[in-house]
């Protein structure tokens, strides 16, 4: 999709927007790509006209394959098809973020699972990781299915499967709300090996409450959560990983931030520590980007989760949804070096 930014004004006074590309499964992609340098490839559709071609623009400079990008005929219009915008403005002090998704009959929303050549994407290009989310999954009755066959091809083949449970209230609440998350996202998650979510996710997007307290999802603390995904990988046993975010909101510009992961029966956490802002979006996912990287290369849970957290930090201190740092920052911030100038 596209992002259109105010900067430093808000949605409904400004009268200039920044454009920048985003989505989940892209920012995580990207993240893999041109700050870890994997090749990473992008499974999606556009509206062929001046705005998809934007976004394919700006996805070439994010160094992510596009071989696989399908062109949806455009009618002049958007009655049939067209591309998703997504307006976003930058939390500060007392006031949040604000998203508004403007999204509807998207062509990335109307793929079909005969689509895509599942077989040959998996079996002989050989993707070692497929990964996809929530918000993708509640953009259309089609999707879930589609990101359903995705996955039991790659587990055939071997791939490792991940998926982030994202739950975006407004997405879901024409379409059945919670209960609708919930159905469709259980489901899916019984075919996936490797789990994201963050402290609203495992609720909101799967049913499973806290126990034991009525502090709000921000004041959880770390015991909780790991209860929380006790509870997720005994209900399904097909998991071998899960990683939430621990974010605590003191502000719109500072957060504690840290995260909590469980892999193969044993947990670690990287603790909250306080993080100034710029702009939080695109946080997460890079966080899943980081955490990917450490299991692909065998380095272990406590290590997948500070490379996550230190390049989530590093996204949400620049502009945009993606991540513009390098692994030399990331593993610098995770050495515990300070924000001194390098020279």
């Amino acid at each position: 999709m596209l992002r259109l930014d105010p900067g430093d004004k808000r949605i409904h006074t400004a009268r200039q927007f920044g454009v920048w590309e985003g989505g989940g499964e892209y920012n995580v992609a990207r993240g893999l790509r041109r700050c870890f340098g994997l090749r990473t490839g992008i499974i999606t559709a556009l509206a062929d006209n001046p705005v998809g071609r934007l976004l394919e623009d700006l996805m070439l400079q994010g160094g992510v394959d596009l071989s696989l990008l399908r062109w949806v005929a455009y009618d002049g219009v958007g009655r049939a098809t067209r591309n998703g915008l997504n307006f976003t403005e930058r939390g500060f002090g007392p006031r949040a973020a604000l998203g508004c998704s403007d999204r509807g009959h998207t062509a990335v929303s109307q793929l079909k699972v005969g689509d895509f050549d599942w077989e040959h994407i998996f079996a002989t290009l050989g993707a070692r990781w497929f990964h996809s989310g929530g918000i993708y999954c509640a953009l259309s009755e089609c999707a879930p299915t589609v990101a359903s066959a995705a996955f039991k091809h790659a587990q055939g083949a071997g791939t490792i499967v991940s998926y982030d449970l994202n739950y975006r209230d407004s997405l879901w609440r024409s379409v059945g709300g919670q209960a609708k998350a919930r159905d469709v996202n259980r489901e899916l998650v019984s075919n996936v090996d490797v789990l994201f979510g963050n402290e609203e996710d495992f609720t909101a997007a799967l049913g499973f409450e806290v126990e034991g307290t009525d502090a709000s999802y921000a004041e959880l603390d770390s015991s909780r959560f790991r209860r929380m995904i006790e509870k997720v990988v005994k209900a399904f046993p097909n998991i071998k990983a899960v990683a939430t975010t621990l974010r605590t909101a003191n502000s719109a510009s500072f957060n504690g931030w840290g995260a909590i992961g469980y892999y193969e029966g044993e947990f670690a956490e990287a603790t909250q520590s306080e993080l100034q802002l710029f702009d939080r979006v695109g946080g997460g996912d890079s966080f899943a980007s980081g955490f990917i990287l450490g299991l692909l290369e065998g380095r272990g849970l406590d290590w997948a989760l500070r490379c996550g957290v230190a390049h989530g930090a590093l996204a949400m201190s620049t502009p945009g949804d993606t991540s513009m740092a390098s692994r030399a920052e990331v593993e610098r911030l995770m050495s515990g070096k300070s924000a001194r100038i390098s020279r």
